[in-house]
């Protein structure tokens, strides 16, 4: 028997913003614009990289995986978002609640999973040029594709099975545009320990990758400090740049939405919907723009390609 029959709630109900009800139309243009711009961004930078042999190397790959995780975190998330804002539907079954969040943890731990690695790459390069290629080689580098899926998979799949196991009685109201375990799991009205325990496990693995970040660049700023030439030191620092960036875009909003969860006594629940909102729209829509901007082999081959399409 299914652990809904004996539960009252068959179906909850996502919030969009509130208080501009009346301008949900207007605001599902700019969040169509930019799910737009992030699918053709992040499916630009997944060809150019598969088809641009110049291209075929560690960096990139991991680019591509970038790519990937931005792309999977567009596709679980901002359909159902605008669905809210074109048509003004709040509900969802509990079950397909339960996979959207499934896929939104999965791939925010997998995109944090590649930032860690992409810092990893970052200092291998730049502290043992010589050995770079020898030590990160396409079967390596897939292997490391392959355990951060399994990781990310592995990470989040008891989530949908410890949410499902609740029992929810009346409250059905979630505080975001899309679903996420930590926001379910309130609702429940039986004991939701485990969910509690296991969830703070997993943003712990997602701080640890954090912390791991910063230990890279403390070494890689050790290394550029060592070397003699300024040129040489701008030169490297330069090519960490774009990752700097996304690491930033993609921690600052978790960070900041969790230290309002946390410290803010009278947080405005406006605020809090906009940084979460921000949290999914913000990575897949500025990783492509930032890469394509910084990354002059990148830049090369789109100038290729826009030459070709004018003749």
């Amino acid at each position: 028997m299914s652990v809904f029959n004996n539960s009252e709630v068959q179906l909850f109900l996502l919030i969009g913003i509130p208080g501009l009800e009346h301008a949900y139309l207007w605001i599902a243009i700019p969040i169509c614009l930019m799910y737009t711009v992030a699918i053709m961004g992040n499916s630009t930078i997944l060809f150019i990289i598969k088809t641009e042999p110049s291209l075929h190397e560690p960096m990139y790959y991991f680019l591509a995986m970038l790519a990937t995780s931005d792309l999977g975190l567009s596709f679980s998330s901002l359909p159902i978002m605008l669905r809210i804002f074109l048509f003004n539907a709040m509900g969802i079954s509990p079950n397909a609640c339960f996979a959207q969040e499934f896929f939104i943890h999965g791939f925010t731990v997998m995109e944090s999973s590649v930032l860690l690695v992409m810092s990893l790459d970052r200092y291998l390069a730049i502290h043992n040029p010589l050995r770079y290629s020898s030590l990160l080689t396409s079967k390596r580098v897939a292997k490391m594709g392959l355990i951060l899926a399994i990781r990310s998979i592995l990470l989040v799949l008891p989530f949908p099975f410890t949410l499902k196991r609740l029992k929810y009685c009346q409250k059905n109201l979630l505080s975001h545009s899309y679903c996420l375990h930590q926001d379910t799991m309130k609702l429940a009205c039986s004991d939701n320990k485990i969910n509690v325990i296991y969830g703070f496990f997993v943003a712990l693995c997602t701080m640890l990758d954090l912390a791991l970040i910063v230990l890279s660049y403390m070494l890689i700023l050790k290394t550029v400090l060592s070397i003699a030439s300024l040129a040489e030191r701008l030169k490297a620092l330069n090519t960490c740049v774009s990752h700097i960036c996304a690491v930033l875009i993609f921690y600052v909003p978790i960070i900041t939405l969790a230290a309002m969860h946390r410290f803010a006594k009278h947080k405005s629940p406006l605020i809090v919907i906009l940084i979460a909102d921000t949290f999914l729209l913000l990575p897949p829509l500025m990783n492509p723009i930032v890469y394509c901007v910084k990354t002059r082999q990148i830049r090369e081959v789109l100038g290729k390609l826009f030459s070709i399409g004018r003749r």
